[in-house]
Parts: structure tokens; C-alpha cells; sequence
């Protein structure tokens, strides 16, 4: 087997090396992508995914829930990979096709089964930062499933770095993993953080993983900028830079960089306020990003 092996890692290692060819090798699991370095200072992450009935946070469920510990040192570098766990629970509610043909999942892989609260709980508890690729989507069903880990420090490895800057194209995780010349299957939670940790661990150019990127990105405030009784008039121009309206709260807001501030107080005030009123500036850290 070894043999066989030995011969078909050959083979790719050829065919690689023809500018012609482009060589993709299935994601394996491991415990870890780098050695661990004494003296060397590290953390604990989790990554994380979820399949649900839906898109509504309010009215869908999830159905699959899988996360996976691992430890990473100060310079990003994945140097322990725990043991996936994985549940299904059944969410009270028939199951559209379409999710069955996006997850593969059906009625009766969910009938009956439940997450283990203590054991998803204890896991997460445990994470100095929770990743997902997508935060947007999983953190509210997550914060809501397992409202006793609703304030811990999450980031998106979708959202918050630049991919086209890091040079690839896209954002889809699939996609990203397969730039890195790895291929899995998708649309399965287990599946999904594997992929995601690898995707972490990818060295970039500059000798930092994405893995560091994400981190430091993740450590800085954004704000959340509320055009607190804008204008009625300025509505388009709002719009046309971003901004989306609150229903509830009957305002225009967005999220920005940390270093963005000055510049969008400046516009606010010279082209939607026209010095009568001034929007509100609300730090946002990894605590209550991505809600």
C-alpha cells in the first residue's frame, strides 16, 4: 500500500512540476500543521460550521453542528489539532429538498438527535476565538442555540481579510482551499473545518499564515456608524456608500476599519449633515462582531 502510495506521490510530484498541470491532494486529517516552539506563547481557537434549515436566524434551526479545537502560537502557526465533534439535531420541522441536496442530510439522519449542550459549550467555552468561515451566517444561530457562549470572540475568515490583496480569488471556502491545492467534500459540517483549518494554516509570500492575518485583523476595533436622524434627502447617498437601513431602529448604518473613522466622520458631516446633527460612532470588538 505504502508502495502504491510512494508511486502515485511521484507521479503528482512530476506532473506538478509541468507548468501545464496543476495538482490538487484530498485534505487528510492531522494533529497538527506546525511543531510547537518552547517558550513560545500560544492560544486556543475553535473553528466551527453549521448546517440549518434555512437562512432566517429567527425561524431556522440548526441540524448539524460541528466544531474542532486547536492550539496556535503567537506567530499564527497551528501547532495542535483536536478530535472533530460533530452533532445533528432534529429541528422539529420538515426539511426543505434543497437543503437536503445542499447538505446531503435528510429527515431521517436528524430524526430524534440532539446536541449535546455541556459537551459544545465546554469545547467553545474553552476558545480564545471562534472562527467560522461565514460568522455572519453561524454566530447568530450559534449565540442562540448556545446562549451560554453568546460573548465570546468570534472571526470570519471570509469577511475580515482582503483575499484578492492575499492574492487569490473568491471568497468561497472550497474555492480559497483549492488555490492552496487541496480538494474535500464540501457542504458537510466536519468536512467544512477541516478545510477551514487548513486553509488557516496556508503560508502566505511574506512568511505569515492566514491564520496571523486573521488574528491581527481580528484584534482591531471596527465601528459601527449610525447616521442617527440623517436627512431624509440623503438617503441615496447613504445607500450609494454602503450604508443599510434599520428597519427597527429606522436608521442608515455600517461597519468600518478601525483607521476608516475620521474620514467617514468628515464625510458624514459635510455631505449628509451639513452641520445640523452628527451620527453615532460605536466601537465593535471580536465579542460582538458578526451578530
Amino acid at each position: 500500500m505504502n508502495a502504491v502510495h510512494d508511486r502515485h506521490a511521484h507521479a503528482a510530484e512530476l506532473l506538478g512540476a509541468h507548468p501545464d498541470f496543476r495538482v490538487q491532494r484530498r485534505l487528510m486529517p492531522v494533529s497538527a500543521f506546525h511543531e510547537a516552539v518552547p517558550s513560545v506563547p500560544s492560544r486556543i481557537g475553535v473553528a466551527i460550521d453549521v448546517e440549518t434549515t434555512g437562512l432566517n436566524h429567527d425561524a431556522d434551526r440548526i441540524i448539524e453542528l460541528a466544531v474542532q479545537r486547536f492550539r496556535f502560537d503567537a506567530r499564527g502557526r497551528i501547532i495542535q489539532v483536536g478530535m472533530p465533534r460533530v452533532w445533528r439535531e432534529d429541528p422539529a420541522m420538515p426539511l426543505d429538498p434543497r437543503i437536503t441536496m445542499l447538505t446531503g442530510l435528510t429527515e431521517e439522519d436528524v430524526a430524534g438527535q440532539a446536541i449535546d449542550d455541556a459537551a459544545a459549550v465546554d469545547i467553545l467555552a474553552s476558545a480564545d476565538i471562534i472562527v467560522a468561515h461565514n460568522a455572519a451566517f453561524d454566530r447568530p444561530f450559534v449565540d442562540r442555540r448556545l446562549p451560554a457562549i453568546a460573548g465570546k470572540p468570534w472571526a470570519c475568515s471570509m469577511a475580515e481579510l482582503d483575499w484578492l490583496e492575499l492574492g487569490f480569488e473568491g471568497r468561497a471556502l472550497a474555492h480559497l482551499v483549492s488555490q492552496c491545492g487541496w480538494f474535500y467534500e464540501g457542504h458537510r459540517a466536519e468536512n467544512d473545518i477541516l478545510a477551514l483549518l487548513y486553509l488557516l494554516s496556508h503560508g502566505l509570500p511574506d512568511g505569515e499564515t492566514i491564520l496571523a492575518k486573521l488574528i491581527a485583523r481580528s484584534d482591531q476595533p471596527t465601528w459601527r456608524v449610525n447616521a442617527v436622524d440623517a436627512p431624509f434627502d440623503s438617503k441615496d447617498r447613504l445607500k450609494a456608500r454602503g450604508y443599510r437601513w434599520d428597519a427597527a431602529l429606522r436608521f442608515w448604518w455600517k461597519s468600518i476599519g478601525h483607521g476608516d473613522a475620521d474620514a467617514e466622520r468628515t464625510w458624514l458631516l459635510s455631505d449628509v449633515y451639513g452641520g445640523y446633527g452628527e451620527p453615532a460612532f460605536i466601537p465593535v470588538t471580536a465579542c460582538e462582531r458578526h451578530r
